[in-house]
C-alpha cells in the first residue's frame, strides 16, 4: 500500500511530477463527493461527543463546540451544524484558548495534546470505523497504485502542536493500521 500525504497547496503538476502514477485525492471541505465524506467538517450525523451522552453532526464541530476560552465556555450549538459553515471559534473574537471541556458537562479542561488524544483522534477514528467503510476501501484498492492523499494541513506527529494535526495523515495511519 502506498499512501502520501500532501498539502493541498501544491500544484497538481507537481504533485504528479513528484508521485508519477499516483492518484490524486483531495479529502478537504472542498472535495468532490465521495472524497469529502473525510472532511472533520463534513455531517455524517449521530457522531458521539467523547465524555458525553450525546451527539455531533461533525468531528470538527464537537472539536470547536468543547473548546473553552478566555472569554467564552463551550458552544455545544456547533455540534448542529449540517452546511460545514461557521464551525470554527477563533481566538481573535473570544481570546486564549484555555482547553478542551471534557465532555459536555465535564469539569476538568484538557490541554491540547490531551485533547487531540482524548478527544479529536477517538471521534476522527470513530467516523472512519462507522461512517467511511466503503470509501476506505476504494482508497485502499487505489494504493496498490499510490494515492496521494491532500488536505491543508500535513503535520502527522500528534505531538507536534505547533501546527493542527493533518486529519489525511489520520486516515494514512487508520489504513496502515497505526
Amino acid at each position: 500500500m502506498k499512501i502520501v500525504v500532501a498539502s493541498k497547496r501544491k500544484k497538481i503538476e507537481t504533485l504528479n511530477k513528484e508521485y508519477p502514477g499516483y492518484e490524486v485525492l483531495d479529502i478537504t471541505s472542498k472535495a468532490e463527493d465521495p472524497w469529502v465524506k473525510f472532511s472533520p467538517f463534513y455531517p455524517h450525523g449521530n457522531i458521539p461527543i467523547p465524555f458525553s451522552n450525546e451527539l455531533s453532526q461533525s468531528v470538527e464541530g464537537l472539536w470547536q463546540a468543547l473548546k473553552v476560552f478566555e472569554k467564552e465556555d463551550i458552544d455545544i450549538q456547533k455540534t448542529l451544524i449540517t452546511n460545514m459553515k461557521g464551525i470554527k471559534r477563533t481566538v481573535r473574537r473570544l481570546g486564549k484558548v484555555k482547553g478542551h471541556r471534557k465532555g459536555i458537562h465535564g469539569n476538568k479542561l484538557l490541554g491540547y495534546l490531551e485533547a487531540r488524544k482524548q478527544i479529536y483522534i477517538p471521534a476522527y477514528n470513530w467516523v472512519l470505523r462507522n461512517k467511511l467503510t466503503a470509501e476506505l476501501n476504494l482508497i485502499t484498492e487505489k494504493a496498490s497504485n499510490g494515492v496521494v492523499l491532500l488536505d491543508y494541513e500535513t503535520n502527522g506527529d500528534i505531538n507536534d502542536l505547533r501546527k493542527p494535526l493533518s486529519h489525511a495523515h489520520l486516515v494514512k495511519q487508520y489504513l496502515e493500521k497505526n
